[in-house]
């Protein structure tokens, strides 16, 4: 049977250095990993192939069992919802910078105003509703980024770097919400997190890379209390030097 999300030997360059070497790994519906790693190890790389915002040089990617190289990058990215490290808000309320994308998918009104209402109170906005956009704190507008990507039930949430430079009240209701929606809609999540301990906090599989390998993936108890590999048990102490 078929992974729900499955990479095939993905290698990806950037002019002569290798930023994905061969990389395998399956993702099963309903997960909630974290990738964690130094910088510059391809994290970023890989969320950005599994969106099609970029092609690998070789490998495959499978989307509940149907290869990437037989479906269009508009069919796939409509599938998927992305959040970057930095917030993107429009010159609109927060009600209509949530709203977008179910508009932009012909959902009738009624269900809409529901549906965004209900986003918006989950990452605690609903009193910020009516506000501009632009007028928000960055934890804020990154809470709106999140709500934008989740309102239309994206099958695979993908998300880099969400509360990176955040404060800890933003951070803490990003991490529960994000928790919340895997936990009841079953939503499959895929985070890139520098945060260890986030890691710890909200994932059911951890997976670690390191120039571009996949070194360790496994569940989070497993990940941190038996680690396969001593560069992961350096990397979970901070020992490793990058």
């Amino acid at each position: 049977m078929a992974s729900y999300l499955e990479l095939d030997g993905i290698s990806k360059k950037y002019g002569d250095k290798a930023i994905l070497r061969k990389l395998n790994a399956a993702f099963d519906e309903g997960d909630l990993v974290a990738i964690v790693g130094p910088s510059g190890v391809g994290k970023t790389t890989l969320l950005r192939i599994i969106d099609r915002l970029e092609e690998p040089d070789s490998g495959e990617v499978s989307f509940r069992g149907e290869p990437y190289s037989r479906l269009s990058a508009k069919a796939v990215q409509k599938r998927i919802g992305m959040v970057f490290q930095n917030p993107v808000v429009f010159n609109a309320s927060v009600f209509n910078n949530v709203a977008y994308s179910l508009r932009f998918r012909g959902v009738a009104s009624e269900e809409l105003k529901n549906r965004v209402l209900s986003i918006l109170r989950l990452l605690k906005l609903d009193s910020l509703s009516e506000r501009s956009a632009l007028t928000l704190s960055g934890g804020e507008a990154q809470r709106v980024s999140l709500a934008r990507a989740m309102v239309y039930s994206p099958e695979l949430l993908l998300l880099d770097e969400p509360t990176a430079n955040l404060d800890p009240h933003n951070v803490s209701i990003i991490e529960d919400a994000l928790m919340e929606c895997n936990r009841e809609n079953r939503t499959t999540t895929i985070i890139v997190t520098h945060n260890i301990f986030q890691a710890k906090r909200i994932a059911k599989k951890v997976a670690f890379l390191l120039d571009g390998e996949l070194i360790d993936y496994s569940a989070v108890e497993e990940f941190f209390s038996s680690p396969k590999d001593p560069r992961t048990t350096s990397f979970i102490k901070g020992d490793m030097v990058y």
